[in-house]
């Protein structure tokens, strides 16, 4: 049976008026660095329970399928990030005051750089149902779910007409995401040559059911109707042999780069990958949010354009800034004119520089310009690590480099190279 969703008459927000922004931390032994999985551990010594959520003021804690992962998040959403960064630097110190006494603590970047798959470990408390049907039709073994950290980005629509508009500019944006938001260069301690390996992985991870992530770009779909038959419904039927009790069921099981979530109205961008530290995620998330803004104003292109775009064309940009980042050379003119670049071809970094010193209001760029200033200038923290590390880096290395990139987010300051 499908969960049913809400009326539009429900959602309680309109068009970009509320926000969710939500974090994926690993847990590492404080040591090795190597990951450590006792979130429920954590979760225990907060709250005295293995809970799987926990309230912290403004800010909420959340389990997820690998033990070795937590999850902060906005406890609910808010109307600005407006000083959001603060307070996730609050619970990053807070758990990692929990965690010393576990002789551990917490890294940041989208994929741990020497985690073995055999390593990984399902939560075993409540909700455990979920972790294990997604195991038994996925083996949760691989990567693709054991060892993946993301910043996920909600944004709020209030109508049929607004989803429409807000799920058009979102999957037009999300090609050039891995060029601002890739952290993920190493997998089993070895330089993978990707810039965002998480995402490359991400687009596999569904393989058993390949529709459940598609093509990671979105169907060109623009009423909840539509997308329900066609993406959702369609989803559920794939999965039905092997989830007869309908355990899976949710919107939530959508893999694709961005997931419509009408159960609370608000679609969902899942292609940023954790940054060094709250403070980048926040400046990254602002940025993004600024060019979906200024796309469903129309300042860029059209409502038409921007939904007239087909799944292989946008696939095909972002599989260069998936490989290559902020150094991808994005040739389609065609999109650089949708997204209000005069230019015919540039470099995908050059781009971004071109939409922050155009789209972001002069408040925000304030709050968040030093992040932005280190990745539009010294590139990815994908980029640095890879740079930090050389060519061939040896374990020493790496835990060095990673090291580092700890420090980073326990100080909240930006990863400059070592």
């Amino acid at each position: 049976m499908t969960t049913p969703t809400p009326s539009p008459a429900r959602w309680p927000y309109g068009l970009l008026k509320a926000i969710g922004i939500e974090i994926e931390f690993m847990i590492v032994d404080e040591r090795t660095l190597s990951v450590k999985g006792v979130a429920d551990e954590l979760m225990r010594a907060a709250s005295g329970t293995y809970a799987t959520d926990i309230e912290s003021g403004p800010i909420a804690w959340s389990n997820e399928l690998p033990l070795h992962l937590i999850e902060l998040k906005t406890n609910g959403p808010v109307a600005s990030i407006s000083g959001t960064a603060k307070l996730f630097r609050a619970e990053v110190t807070r758990i990692n005051e929990l965690l010393a006494g576990m002789g551990a603590t917490l890294m940041p970047s989208a994929m741990h750089p020497w985690m073995e798959p055999s390593e990984f470990m399902v939560w075993p408390h409540g909700h455990n149902e979920i972790y294990e049907a997604f195991d038994r039709i996925f083996d949760c073994r691989g990567h693709g779910w054991s060892n993946l950290q993301a910043c996920q980005l909600n944004l709020s629509f209030g109508s049929d007409e607004e989803f429409g508009r807000l799920h058009a500019a979102i999957r037009l944006a999300l090609p050039i995401l891995p060029a601002l938001a890739a952290s993920s260069p190493v997998v089993e301690g070895r330089l993978t040559g990707v810039r965002d390996t998480r995402v490359a992985v991400y687009r596999r991870n569904a393989a058993p059911v390949p529709f459940v992530s598609g093509n990671v770009i979105p169907e060109p779909i623009f009423t909840q109707a539509e997308y329900e038959s066609q993406i959702l419904q369609r989803i559920y039927a794939d999965l039905a042999p092997q989830d007869p009790e309908g355990i899976l069921q949710h919107e939530w099981v959508n893999s694709r780069g961005c997931i419509a979530r009408f159960d609370r109205g608000s679609i969902e961008i899942r292609l940023l990958d954790t940054q060094e530290c709250p403070e980048a995620d926040l400046a990254i998330a602002a940025a993004v949010m600024a060019l979906v803004r200024a796309l469903v104003d129309g300042k860029l292109s059209s409502r038409e354009e921007q939904a007239s775009w087909s799944v292989e064309r946008l696939a095909d940009i972002m599989e260069s800034t998936v490989r290559d980042g902020e150094a991808a050379l994005i040739r389609d003119a065609g999109y650089l004119a949708a997204l209000g670049y005069p230019g015919t071809s540039c470099r995908a970094g050059e781009l971004w520089g071109h939409l922050c010193a155009s789209l972001i209001p002069r408040a925000d760029m304030q709050e968040h310009r030093e992040p932005l200033e280190v990745i539009l200038r010294e590139g990815t923290l994908s980029t640095r690590i890879t740079a930090a590390l050389g060519e061939a880096p040896d374990h020493a290395r790496l835990r060095a480099v990673y090291a580092d990139l700890v420090a980073c987010l326990a100080g909240g300051r930006m990863y400059r190279g070592t």
